[in-house]
């Protein structure tokens, strides 16, 4: 008999300006000849602010699990830094994944907000680096991501391999684009639940829903809640690789 899943649950934004259309294939999805081909014509790319540059393949400290934040200009500022800097803070690798390049701006209510680096540009990004994904909402954010094939097959890829994914806000929507959203509990923004429920979600009005490896909160009121659940699910991770 399968084991049921375990479902648990503890007890903004505008719209876009920009758009980045899909274009080359995400370079994990490419043979190692192209994506070698891919590095060696990529150029000299600036610095990011984590020191990282795109296709830069750094040796993997597995004491320290590492997270990816998929996002674009317009996420919710908060709903992307405090998440980062809880996980940065607990000792977590974090790295920010954009279509954009250099940087990218966040949404802080009604109105621009502050930069985020960008430390790997999407067509580089590779899931097999990383032990959890993390998807910030704003409207404008997930709007433009869930329109790039690339960023979608990201999202899909995480779920593929079994890696939790964590959604806050409008960040689900990336979720319900995916088609990962069937037969799941989670919640989201009030907005999104019509979309969750026409592609076979539960929808549940609560601040944190954890469904197997999926963890979604509704906003930014909860974030508290969202980071606990995060670093619950991350630290078996770290404990293993740290025994290893």
């Amino acid at each position: 008999m399968t084991k049921p899943r375990k479902t648990r649950s503890v007890d903004v934004d505008r719209t876009s300006e920009d758009s980045f259309p899909a274009s080359d294939p995400p370079s994990w999805t490419m043979g190692s000849e192209a994506r070698a081909g891919r590095a060696g014509s990529a150029g000299d790319p600036s610095d990011r602010s984590s020191g990282l540059r795109p296709g830069t393949d750094r040796t993997r400290d597995e004491a320290r699990p590492r997270v990816a934040i998929l996002a674009t200009h317009g996420f919710e500022q908060s709903e992307l830094i405090e998440p980062k800097n809880a996980l940065a803070g607990a000792g977590f690798e974090v790295e920010v994944i954009s279509p954009a390049t250099g940087s990218i701006r966040g949404w802080n209510h009604r109105r621009w907000g502050h930069e985020v680096g960008v430390d790997v540009e999407l067509a580089e990004a590779d899931p097999d680096r990383y032990d959890m994904l993390l998807l910030p909402g704003g409207v404008m954010n997930p709007d433009t991501l869930r329109q790039d094939e690339r960023a979608v097959a990201l999202v899909r890829a995480f779920a593929e391999q079994r890696k939790p994914i964590a959604a806050i806000c409008h960040g689900p929507w990336m979720l319900v684009e995916a088609g990962l959203v069937r037969g799941r509990t989670l919640t989201s923004w009030p907005s999104l639940k019509t979309d969750i429920r026409n592609a076979g979600g539960t929808w549940v009005d609560r601040p944190v829903v954890e469904d197997d490896r999926l963890v979604t909160s509704r906003k930014p009121d909860d974030i508290p809640a969202f980071n606990d659940a995060i670093l619950r699910l991350l630290t078996p991770a770290a404990a293993e690789a740290g025994a290893s």
